[in-house]
């Protein structure tokens, strides 16, 4: 017996013994998971360096607009007329059409979009969605001049067949605004959906177990459950209208809705969205196409007008992330 023990002890030695030998946790080189990730390694490289490059040169060139002597940053930010050829460089002006235009878009695109991610995510059936859902996205396949020539051509004789023509002129930002609405519609559209979606389905269905109707569901559970990414959609699509060009280009008008801070209803001018008024994409649109001389204040003004779309661009990214930390909802 003790003979036969020990054989079988011996036996189990030697089968584990070749167990551990078999089993090899090393890491192996694999020549095709390497090619893939110095492959992506490469693209994200070239994302960074893009952006890095990007910043370097709108800083290099604004600050040679900032150090001309006939430029003040104070007058920059703070001034309410920029015509350059009279050395006026107060930017107020053209971030007023800016935001004017992008306030109507996101009054457009916002209840639409919310409204038809809500439907797509909660309402709609899968045949249903397969169809509308790329219908939706072909909008943002549209090249964008052909929403500037929408704007003036239809939009613009609606607006002054409704309010008269002598409110709203033939170049204005409310016909700019709405088309730009039209525009991020897919965008806030489909990043609300994703995010409606991904909603546990647990959720819905306790929701209805409690008596709740489809829509007391979608309001009252599923848009506060995603709120994190339906604001993060909505501030992109805020970004994108901010950096919008062709469609204010062509539809909003072409010359700085200057301001005096004397004049009577300075109020109502300055958010009237029924006259013309340049953007600050429109303005560099407008005069990069001109002759301007290398090296020129009006062409380093360029740089500095884009290094202050950069700037807002980046600060909505930094508040976008900031929200989508705080209220976002993690799901097990």
């Amino acid at each position: 017996m003790a003979e036969q023990a020990r054989v079988s002890a011996e036996s189990q030695t030697a089968a584990a013994s070749s167990t551990a030998v078999s089993l090899d946790f090393r890491k192996r080189t694999r020549i095709g998971e390497s090619v893939i990730q110095g492959f992506l390694f490469f693209c994200g490289a070239v994302s960074i360096l893009t952006t890095l490059g990007i910043v370097f040169v709108l800083g290099e060139e604004s600050l040679l607009f900032f150090l001309d002597e006939r430029v003040s940053i104070v007058e920059f930010l703070t001034a309410t007329s920029w015509q350059p050829a009279i050395e006026d460089f107060g930017i107020i002006p053209l971030i007023n059409a800016t935001f004017i235009t992008s306030i109507i878009a996101m009054v457009v695109a916002i209840p639409l979009g919310l409204g038809a991610a809500i439907y797509l995510s909660e309402y709609a059936s899968a045949r249903i969605r397969g169809i509308l859902k790329p219908v939706l996205e072909i909008l943002a396949g549209i090249p964008t001049v052909v929403y500037g020539y929408f704007a003036i051509s239809f939009m613009t004789p609606v607006l002054r067949g409704m309010f008269g023509k002598d409110t709203v002129q033939i170049y204005n930002s409310a016909s700019a605004g709405i088309v730009i609405g039209i525009l991020i519609l897919p965008l806030i559209a489909s990043l609300s959906e994703d995010a409606l979606s991904s909603v546990p389905r647990a959720l819905r269905q306790a929701s209805y177990g409690l008596g709740a109707t489809r829509l007391e569901t979608a309001v009252r559970v599923v848009v506060p459950s995603a709120l994190s990414g339906i604001i993060a959609a909505f501030i992109i699509g805020i970004s994108r209208a901010i950096g919008e060009t062709m469609i204010v280009a062509i539809a909003a008008g072409a010359g700085p809705k200057n301001f005096d801070l004397s004049q009577d209803n300075l109020f109502g001018y300055v958010l009237n969205p029924f006259v013309a008024a340049e953007t600050m994409t429109g303005h560099i649109a407008r005069i990069s196409g001109g002759d301007l001389s290398y090296n020129s204040i009006d062409y380093n003004s360029i740089f500095a007008i884009g290094l202050m779309l950069f700037i807002i661009t980046l600060l909505l990214n930094i508040l976008s992330r900031y929200i989508v930390r705080r209220f976002r909802e993690v799901y097990e």
